[in-house]
């Protein structure tokens, strides 16, 4: 588990002072897809980049199963490291790489497996997102949809504890999305990890949103699960969520229908 606490992040802008995050509290569960939204500048992204220590917050801690990621020396920080996996918006794989060879790149550069065992491994992780037979195909040979999978493979290669992902349906259609979504849902289950996933998609979070946190202004103004988030009292959090008809529909359909909170 990744636990937040009391962190708060300003930062320079020339003269003054501009804080994006107050006190976060917040807990990011094992074995759970963990989904941190809200609209564009709320600080959702800065919150994401302090939790993997890209940004240091000016207090508060970041806690790895107990380990605090702002008291680790550069050493510590870089074994911490190799827990994480990330997948990145723009699944950011090697042009001049094969779907393997992406997918091998980071056991070659950290792993101290032997080349067939590296070679196995990769195409575990290939296997597991069904690209079976893409092996030696280039990311301008498949698809979007493709190149994301490949890139979850090459972020759970090192067998993370703990899998980011930023944006992951950015640039997909929504038939594409369903596929990421539950492929990112059953390898949470299937691995045990602790998945935190930026997004500003509502059918993810209603899809597969089993912890999520609402990030509004730089504070944290509700934590909860999808079947709680319908019924939510907070302005803010039901404009983020009935932005879209079809949402709206629903919340109607409920009220109409007598679903009330438990």
């Amino acid at each position: 588990m990744i636990e937040v606490k009391h962190v708060n992040k300003s930062f320079k802008e020339g003269e003054t002072t501009r804080q994006v995050l107050f006190d976060i509290n917040a807990k990011l569960y094992d074995g759970k897809t963990n989904l941190i939204i809200g609209q564009s500048g709320s600080g959702k992204t800065v919150l994401i980049k302090n939790i993997v220590g890209l940004f240091t917050p000016d207090t508060g801690e970041i806690l790895y199963d107990g380990r605090d990621i702002t008291k680790m020396d550069e050493k510590q920080r870089k074994e911490l490291r190799k827990e994480l996996g990330m997948l990145f918006q723009g699944s950011a794989l090697f042009d001049s790489e094969t779907v393997l060879g992406n997918v091998m790149f980071p056991l070659v550069m950290f792993s101290s497996m032997s080349p067939e065992e590296q070679r196995e491994r990769a195409q575990f992780c290939i296997d597991r997102v069904n690209l079976t037979g893409s092996e030696n195909k280039y990311p301008s040979e498949i698809s979007g949809g493709m190149q994301k999978r490949a890139a979850i493979a090459r972020a759970i290669a090192l067998n993370p504890k703990y899998l980011f992902c930023d944006e992951p349906n950015s640039g997909l259609d929504p038939k594409t999305s369903i596929v990421i979504d539950e492929l990112l849902s059953e390898i949470t289950h299937d691995f045990g990890l602790t998945t935190i996933i930026n997004t500003h998609d509502m059918n993810s979070v209603m899809g597969i949103g089993e912890n999520i946190i609402f990030i509004n202004h730089g504070h944290k103004d509700w934590q909860g699960t999808k079947e709680e988030i319908y019924d939510v009292d907070n302005d803010d959090l039901n404009d983020f969520v009935y932005a879209t008809d079809l949402f709206r529909d629903v919340r109607k359909y409920r009220r109409v229908h007598g679903y009330k909170k438990s």
